[in-house]
């Protein structure tokens, strides 16, 4: 595993830059009606108004929240927050924002329509902060980028969208329903053993290798998995093969995105023609999942609970 790592950390510079943009891209995929906000409580915005610039505890400012991503959208909907503005996407988004208007996708919004809502809020998450933080600033649009990169990172965001927008006992619900899917799991896996579980994150053309720190790695670590790659602070490395192969994995999980169906045949072309993956245990077991992108994003969503069931499945498979 030494060697694992020592390989990846003397990656070229150029070769980090490519998962950065990689990673950026997989993020995504996790003028209409103007949307009033559903409840009257009299709650303020936390965040200056970027048309206005004047202070969110102005008396009487409605917040006017724009959510970026999909799985912002699906927070919002479920504290009973009506939106601004909606992420331009292939997934289906809550009814409740039918006809709110699309502002682009979650990687490059369209920065003219996100100014033409006179937003008070706009939420993005940290994996693209990098990217957009400098074009919303650029646009002196005070944006909002929430950490959905493990569950217990998204749970404290929904409690502080609560607490901002007049919905802190929902928001506690919502977290509630999700700390006792994690107590069920904790009891359901103690005295077992923890697998070594390879997660392979793919989008077309290539793929990189989820640390514990990445959100599926975490729900890993939640359903008692242990992550191959250890000591490393980022979310996606390089691979190297045969180095994966020394450390020998119980299960190897493969999460598609961007193109789920073709990185799918690209992962199965790689299994069969790169022939070091026959002596792999997980292949040799018949411990190869796809991981579904409904309820595995790359980063947290509400999905979760249902995501960590369907995990229990795969790592524990004689169960």
């Amino acid at each position: 595993m030494k060697r694992y790592i020592a390989l990846a950390q003397g990656r070229s510079f150029g070769l980090y830059m490519l998962i950065g943009i990689v990673i950026l891209l997989l993020a995504g995929c996790s003028g209409g009606a103007e949307a009033e906000r559903s409840s009257n409580d009299g709650s303020k915005s936390a965040v200056t108004s970027a048309a206005t610039g004047k202070s969110s505890d102005d008396k009487a400012q409605t917040p006017r929240i724009v959510a970026t991503t999909v799985a912002i959208a699906e927070i919002t909907d479920a504290l009973g927050l009506d939106l601004a503005g909606k992420p331009t996407s292939t997934k289906v988004l809550p009814d409740r924002y039918k006809d709110v208007p699309d502002v682009g996708n979650p990687m490059s919004p369209d920065m003219e329509k996100v100014m033409s809502l006179k937003p008070t809020d706009v939420l993005s998450v940290t994996t693209l902060k990098y990217d957009l933080e400098p074009k919303f600033k650029d646009l002196k649009i005070n944006a909002e980028f929430l950490n959905f990169e493990s569950l217990a990172n998204m749970q404290k965001e929904i409690q502080k969208l609560g607490d901002t927008f007049g919905k802190a006992d929902k928001a506690k619900e919502i977290n509630g329903a999700l700390d006792a899917k994690v107590a069920e799991i904790q009891q359901k896996i103690k005295g077992k053993k923890s697998p070594k579980v390879l997660i392979l994150l793919g989008v077309p053309g290539s793929y990189l290798v989820a640390t514990e720190h990445s959100y599926i790695g975490d729900l890993v670590k939640i359903a008692g998995g242990t992550n191959v790659v250890q000591g490393e602070k980022v979310e996606f490395i390089a691979h190297n093969t045969e180095a994966l192969q020394q450390s020998n994995p119980d299960i190897i999980l493969r999460a598609a995105h961007g193109m789920p169906d073709e990185v799918v045949k690209m992962f199965d072309e790689e299994f069969k023609t790169n022939d070091i993956w026959k002596h792999f245990n997980a292949v040799k077991n018949g411990h190869v999942y796809d991981l579904p992108e409904p309820l595995f994003g790359t980063t947290g969503n509400l999905a979760a609970n249902s995501a960590l069931d369907e995990l229990m499945k795969m790592l524990y498979p004689s169960n």
